[in-house]
């Protein structure tokens, strides 16, 4: 039998040890603050955050935590003490401004947490197109828009205020959406009704079929929205992430109730100017070209001769003309690189517009 005493010892001894490392780390903290402060000293003491934030920069320090990491700690809970590091030193004397579709406790919240952390000014918006303007304005340094989803497809109305606003993508983050049954009841015996957006209601349909058949369903704005609703109406119950839970009050009656476990969105970091490369970056193009046959084959063929890989494309209504459609394309590498720069100009002698939508880092990791 083990001697009590010396496992009393030895537990002092490892804190003793912890104790230590927390002060190093600290102190480490603390320097590289100073240094993030000089940074910006070097350059304009009297510039605001934006003006020397640099999207690139911070995507090729998370690439190196990432290969770094040798554990207990997963790659996704590293990250994640990084990014806070990194956006406290950032905000030393101003914090970013980020615009976002609200309200409160939605997924595009948690989305700007996890690409910005939490040393920043969340502003909250009503619409899509309320995010653009507070960028446009100046209002917001960057916005954080959903664009797509793994199980639902485009988020349609995100490409199309491309058509309409010059502003250009500096960022992507891919998040894991983990969809949460909300209610004051203490069993789906006590639910008439459940509320969620449309969105969240389709990819919980086989769950919802299999343990709440015939509640009514009922969609509203945002979880957010439906999470408000239901905090005080313990027959109800709403489809929601955590943070509208925590934000809301709410207990988590049933977690993950997603169909697909997989199941991510896909969210674009909007601003008014591209940035320099991170080595492992997206671009996005609007290309339009002369209606008739062999019109998409004339597009992409630049792409395929230049040895440029497209990773998706999405056709959308031109808002010129009956029929008449516009193309979004992402490509991989950024528009600096040699064969970007040779495909957009063979593009340009064929189509009548090729516009480029932004090129960024892409996504570090899926996180949930």
């Amino acid at each position: 039998m083990s001697d009590p005493k010396n496992q009393s010892t030895d537990l002092n001894t490892v804190r003793k040890e912890i104790d230590r490392l927390d002060e190093s780390i600290q102190k480490l903290i603390s320097e590289r603050a100073r240094l993030a402060f000089r940074v910006r000293e070097s350059k304009d003491a009297a510039a605001g955050a934006v003006d020397y934030f640099r999207p690139e920069r911070e995507a090729q320090v998370l690439r190196g935590v990432l290969e770094r990491n040798e554990g207990p700690l997963s790659d996704s809970e590293m990250l994640r003490l990084f990014r806070e590091i990194m956006s406290a030193c950032l905000a030393q004397q101003e914090p970013l401004k980020i615009a976002y579709l609200g309200p409160e406790g939605t997924f595009t919240q948690q989305a700007v947490h996890r690409h910005f952390g939490h040393s920043v000014h969340a502003l909250s918006m009503p619409g899509i197109d309320d995010v653009f303007e507070q960028v446009q304005a100046g209002d917001a340094d960057f916005g954080v828009v959903p664009v797509e989803n793994s199980t639902q497809g485009i988020v349609s109305h995100t490409l199309d205020m491309f058509l309409l606003s010059d502003l250009k993508i500096c960022g992507e983050v891919e998040l894991r959406i983990h969809q949460n049954l909300l209610s004051l009841a203490k069993s789906v015996t006590e639910i008439e009704r459940v509320y969620s957006h449309e969105q969240s209601l389709s990819q919980c349909k086989q769950w919802l079929r299999a343990h709440l058949p015939g509640v009514e369903l009922i969609s509203v704005g945002s979880n957010s929205e439906a999470a408000r609703r239901v905090r005080n109406a313990p027959e109800a119950a709403a489809i929601a992430g955590r943070s509208a839970a925590d934000v809301y009050g709410l207990p988590v009656l049933f977690s993950d109730i997603e169909d697909e476990p997989d199941n991510t969105t896909r969210f674009l970091v909007i601003g008014r100017h591209v940035f320099s490369p991170s080595g492992k970056d997206k671009t996005s193009l609007l290309l339009s070209g002369h209606e008739g046959p062999g019109l998409l084959y004339s597009l992409l063929k630049p792409l395929q001769q230049h040895g440029v890989n497209m990773t998706r494309i999405e056709s959308r209504p031109s808002r010129h003309g009956k029929w008449a459609y516009v193309f979004f394309v992402d490509l991989e590498g950024h528009v600096e690189d040699a064969n970007i720069e040779a495909a957009l100009a063979d593009l340009e002698k064929v189509s009548k517009l090729t516009r480029v939508l932004g090129s960024y880092p892409r996504a570090v990791l899926a996180l949930s």
